[in-house]
């Protein structure tokens, strides 16, 4: 029955169940026996041994945690009888040596994307609506509502259609029950612009009121997506008198970028003859630079030219031992292979720091990291907070009973690669490798801080099931379990419960993945977040947030 449970570290004390296993169930285990004391649910730990009040637990053959009471061999851990402990991290001048997975098979392969000037190349060719402040969302929202149907990126007409006939059948006094819900009766709209993927719109909270500070970082994230390699053109709205200055946003822009040549459409409302000549001169100029960026075509370009975020949603007891490990072995070839692999959420890098620390390339990248760590832990334990709250009700349920139990499997997204960069928020990808990217391990926020710091596609693992996406970003959703990805079918794109049955390794399994990648790269897949329009865009208030 050792198919039951997984030790996934020779210095771990705990026990993963990988199916629900009754109480009182014998267990043999790498020659030992093993009895479970109470029910383990899947995706929970039991101790392996007894233990007492203060024995450190370890998992992924790190400190996760500490036990609060004296308790037998065969009894799962919970929040009760487990607290988060990490170890202390320092710079220790380690020669980080590590085994270069075989890229043989990816060596001369190649995707379609759209080639910038600069020598970027995206994985889609999207026009982007800009707010320099949240003044402007209605408007925005007017345009949109004007432009997504006639232009073909309108994916609710069977709602719309739905909708219609239950107001109809109202005003007929007929029975509500009585109506169906037939999508599939809907014709899709073809698009327009066969080489636009689509048009994005950046609504946000900001530009005024709040702190200087909110604005100017706003601004250079508004600037990092006017300039990322999926953006072929942009439309700015101002209403004038807001701290977000059309200057400001200008300034960071040519700063981050002093060639950028795509074009730029800027409209105040408070220099318009009126709302209603602002919103018909943005939509008649956009269309004009719709038919231009329209001319530019897919051509081939080396994997090398990728820049790929991982991150982690809807987290559970499996994403640290299938989805996670099978993402990073696909991020470690990307990295032999030249491309940039961009791992974020802090938060959930807690207890992990100094494995991340002995695989920076050198000391500035290191003190860099720990630099970072600690302000943002600061930061939040200044509003009531800290690393260690991060954790949310669904990953507990689901066996994360920690941070630092959360933050190791979560890590595992990023390889055993050489860590050759540490980004602060907003900050670009430029070196090839796995970059630290700072941000919260909230979904959005994280998924948004990825694409300001360049990342092309994003490869979300979950264990629960979450439909985050990006505006100018294809996120692409990894199941760490079968059941998930049977269950939401609709917003799932990639199964890894293979990995936890055993009938696919974990290298197997990160070779398909960046089979899927390349597909969605080359636009010959649309992935699932993407198809629904799901485009989530919220900048960070810097120590509010996990």
């Amino acid at each position: 029955m050792s198919n039951l449970i997984l030790k996934i570290n020779q210095k771990d004390n705990v026990l993963v169940a990988l199916q629900d296993i009754p109480a009182e169930t014998e267990i043999i285990f790498e020659g030992v026996t093993y009895t479970t004391l109470e029910a383990i649910p899947a995706k929970h730990k039991f101790f392996m041994n007894d233990m007492k009040q203060g024995d450190e637990i370890f998992m992924y053959g790190v400190l996760v945690g500490k036990v609060q009471y004296d308790l037998a061999a065969g009894i799962r851990m919970t929040t009760d009888n487990t607290k988060h402990a990490a170890e202390p991290y320092y710079y220790r001048d380690v020669d980080y040596h590590w085994t270069k997975p075989d890229v043989s098979r990816f060596l001369h392969k190649t995707f379609k994307g759209y080639h910038r000037s600069n020598g970027d190349v995206g994985t889609a060719n999207y026009w982007l609506f800009i707010p320099t402040v949240f003044c402007e969302n209605r408007n925005l929202d007017i345009i949109k509502e004007s432009l997504y149907n006639e232009l073909g990126y309108a994916v609710d007409a069977k709602y719309k259609s739905y909708t219609h006939q239950l107001v109809e059948a109202i005003s007929k006094g007929e029975n509500l029950d009585d109506i169906n819900f037939s999508p599939s009766n809907i014709p899709a709209k073809d698009r327009v612009f066969k080489n636009v993927d689509g048009i994005k719109f950046l609504n946000h909270t900001g530009g005024c009121g709040g702190t200087r500070q909110d604005a100017d970082t706003l601004s250079k994230l508004l600037a990092a997506y006017a300039d990322h390699p999926n953006v072929a053109g942009i439309t700015l709205l101002s209403l004038g008198c807001q701290h977000l200055q059309i200057d400001n946003f200008k300034k960071d822009l040519y700063n981050r970028n002093p060639d950028f040549d795509k074009p730029l459409l800027v409209f105040e409302q408070q220099k318009a003859v009126s709302e209603e000549t602002m919103i018909k001169n943005a939509i008649f100029e956009t269309l004009k630079g719709l038919l231009e960026i329209n001319k530019i075509e897919r051509e081939d370009a080396p994997i090398s030219k990728l820049c790929v975020g991982v991150k982690c949603g809807g987290s559970d007891g499996f994403s640290g031992i299938s989805a996670n490990p099978a993402v990073g072995h696909l991020a470690d070839i990307l990295s032999v292979l030249g491309a940039k692999v961009l791992l974020a959420e802090f938060p959930e890098l807690c207890g992990v720091e100094q494995e991340l620390i002995d695989r920076s390339v050198d000391r500035p990248t290191a003190e860099k990291f720990i630099k970072l760590m600690t302000e943002y832990d600061e930061l939040a334990h200044a509003v009531g907070s800290g690393f260690y709250m991060n954790p949310s009700p669904g990953n507990i349920k689901d066996g994360l009973i920690t941070d630092a139990i959360k933050s190791a499997g979560a890590a595992k997204k990023g390889g055993s690669a050489p860590v050759v960069d540490v980004l602060d928020y907003t900050e670009p990808a430029t070196k090839p490798g796995l970059s630290l990217v700072c941000t919260p391990g909230n979904d959005v926020e994280a998924t948004t801080g990825k694409a300001a710091s360049g990342a092309t596609l994003i490869l979300f693992t979950t264990g629960l099931g979450t439909p985050t996406g990006n505006p100018v970003c294809p996120v692409i959703k990894v199941a760490t379990n079968t059941v998930l990805a049977t269950k939401m079918s609709d917003i799932i794109d990639i199964d890894t419960g293979a990995v936890v049955r055993g009938e696919k390794t974990i290298q197997e399994m990160g070779e398909d993945i960046l089979d899927f990648c390349i597909e969605v790269a080359s636009g010959n897949i649309i992935p699932k977040a993407v198809a629904l329009n799901q485009d989530d865009f919220i900048p960070w208030k810097r120590g509010v947030s996990l």
